[in-house]
């Protein structure tokens, strides 16, 4: 007789089966993966099995045992209806919605080009619109935009790019337009914190924070410093753009510890020092490896993420991470295991 199979997915979106001797392989595979690479703690006998229990489930949706919910944050929300799916509604509106009829627990507003760069020169009518915002809804309302260095290299910004200086050789001058970037991108994103505060904002919201290496993340840590030095009372989450600092840079240090190289149980400590309020944790989805293959590997590094974590864990739940498959529109099946998995194998924060 043959084996049963259970239908799951690939980290593209692509439909699949499996046995439940191959979920298992992939499982023990994806575990062993995370350990070899950020050296954590591979997940317990129980963990494997509440895996195993959450992938087999049956039905399309699953939910998280009563008393387990958890509250969300978002990147870039109040930019989707409109931008993402075409429906002519201004964001101002869009947050109202997400909080009235959705019933989301926070959102946050931002700019279509989600950068912080450019967002200087609008930073004032923004901070207006968040005002008409706050003092229609009651959820925290966050805004949210990217530390993003690349803006800041020739032609578009005035530093040169490092990513042409390194294969000429010009190693001192990569490093030395990094660091100026850096530095840069820092004042900027407290430029806009501050017109955020006067408007009575919750919280700033550093999305995809090392995108551009570690000189990117050192920006964001910067940035949080201040902005929470000068506004006590406002929030901050960073969250990061993956689950392994890259080392564009390779010698920058935040408070003594080496950045380029830090996966997620070690990127929450920096934040903290920074003063974050909430850590936006990512681990990538592998497109060609199996939904129990990712999600095991991603629960691996999370779940040491939260024992380590003195501040609140938003697992970044998005298109291409945290077992989440590598496809615009996101299927429910594998989007409900893996928020449930994250929940109650990592005893996450939030999501």
């Amino acid at each position: 007789m043959a084996e049963k199979k259970y239908m799951t997915r690939m980290g593209d979106g692509f439909r699949t089966s499996m046995t439940e001797r191959e979920i298992r392989q992939d499982i023990e595979d994806g575990i062993a993966d995370a350990v070899r690479c950020g050296k954590v703690p591979p997940l317990t006998a129980e963990d494997i099995e509440k895996l195993v229990e959450i992938i087999t489930m049956p039905g399309t949706v699953v939910g998280v045992e009563f008393g387990r919910q958890v509250v969300s944050t978002s990147d870039s929300g109040c930019n989707e209806m409109s931008e993402v799916y075409g429906i002519p509604i201004h964001k101002s509106a869009e947050a109202l919605i997400y909080e009235k009829i959705v019933g989301a627990d926070s959102q946050d507003l931002g700019w279509g080009d989600f950068s912080f760069k450019p967002v200087k020169a609008i930073a004032y009518r923004d901070a207006m619109q968040a005002q008409n915002v706050l003092s229609d809804c009651i959820m925290p309302l966050f805004y949210a935009a990217m530390p993003n260095l690349g803006l800041y290299t020739k032609p578009d910004g005035p530093v040169e790019n490092w990513s042409e200086l390194l294969p000429l050789g010009k190693v001192k001058e990569a490093l030395a337009a990094q660091e100026e970037a850096a530095e840069m991108a820092a004042k900027d994103i407290v430029y806009v914190a501050e017109y955020m505060h006067k408007a009575g904002i919750d919280g700033i919201n550093m999305d995809t924070s090392g995108a551009s290496g570690d000189a990117d993340f050192l920006a964001a840590l910067k940035a949080c410093e201040e902005i929470r030095r000068k506004f006590p009372d406002m929030g901050v989450e960073i969250g990061m753009a993956s689950e392994f600092v890259i080392g564009m840079h390779g010698r920058l240090k935040y408070d003594g510890t080496r950045l380029a190289g830090l996966y997620p149980h070690k990127q929450v400590k920096m934040c903290e020092k920074a003063g974050a309020t909430i850590f936006g944790a990512v681990v990538n989805t592998n497109s060609s490896k199996s939904f129990p293959w990712n999600i095991a590997r991603v629960c691996t590094f999370l779940k040491e993420c939260s024992n380590v974590a003195d501040i609140p864990v938003h697992a970044d739940v998005g298109m291409g991470v945290c077992g989440i498959p590598l496809t615009e529109v996101v299927p429910s099946d594998v989007a409900s295991r893996a928020d449930k998995a994250l929940i109650e194998i990592c005893n996450l924060d939030g999501l």
